[in-house]
């Protein structure tokens, strides 16, 4: 009987997926092929079917909301909309969100998987470039007049909501990792020339020993 219409990008999708929360959580040498055709509901065996080998899954699991449409659905209360007037700013609140910092399986990969993508091929570190590129490139369109290029300024806020991201997570003192993500935020919006909303960015819960 044949697959109904759709059913192998499904599949493909589910890999993609179990990839992604792995290799967030465990980074890419400590993940097997079975752990994620598992992770995914399937056994090893299909997985040819639809990549190569462990590196080209990890080139599409690189993908994040710049580059996936769907994406922007996956942190719950968190909008964005690559449409509105307001998409830069939306990323950088969602960016350095609570959501998004306690949202390990769904990390940005930015986050989750830099030092993995520094010891990778060309062809890794190339997915990487795309990435941080389209968000620079969505960040840029909406910069208002700054002191600086709107390149550079684009550029500025990107790295701040990276790497501020990234320092947060790895802080083990919980006020200090806010203090942080909401200083990010504010000198983003400055620099951005966008209005801020009322309040601060949401304060993360505690976090587990384990730190997810």
């Amino acid at each position: 009987m044949p697959y109904p219409k759709g059913h192998r990008d499904q599949v493909r999708e589910r890999i993609v997926a179990s990839a992604r929360r792995l290799f967030n959580r465990r980074g890419f040498e400590a993940v097997s092929i079975d752990s994620i055709m598992e992770g995914a509901g399937l056994t090893r065996g299909g997985f040819y079917a639809y990549f190569k080998n462990k590196s080209d899954l990890y080139i599409e699991a690189l993908g994040c909301f710049f580059t996936d449409p769907n994406w922007k659905n996956r942190w719950e209360g968190v909008e964005i909309d690559p449409a509105s007037p307001q998409a830069a700013a939306q990323i950088v609140r969602a960016y350095l969100s609570r959501q998004h910092f306690d949202d390990v399986d769904n990390s940005c990969p930015m986050i989750a998987l830099p030092n993995d993508v520094t010891r990778s091929d060309a062809k890794v570190r190339d997915a990487f470039d795309v990435v941080f590129k389209a968000m620079v490139a969505m960040l840029r369109r909406d910069v208002k007049s700054t002191s600086l290029s709107t390149d550079d300024t684009a550029l500025a806020i990107a790295a701040m909501c990276v790497g501020g991201m990234v320092v947060a997570r790895a802080l083990n003192d919980t006020a200090f990792a806010d203090r942080l993500r909401e200083a990010a935020t504010r000198a983003s919006f400055r620099l951005g020339g966008w209005k801020s909303k009322k309040g601060r960015p949401s304060r993360r819960r505690p976090r587990s020993k384990s730190g997810v």
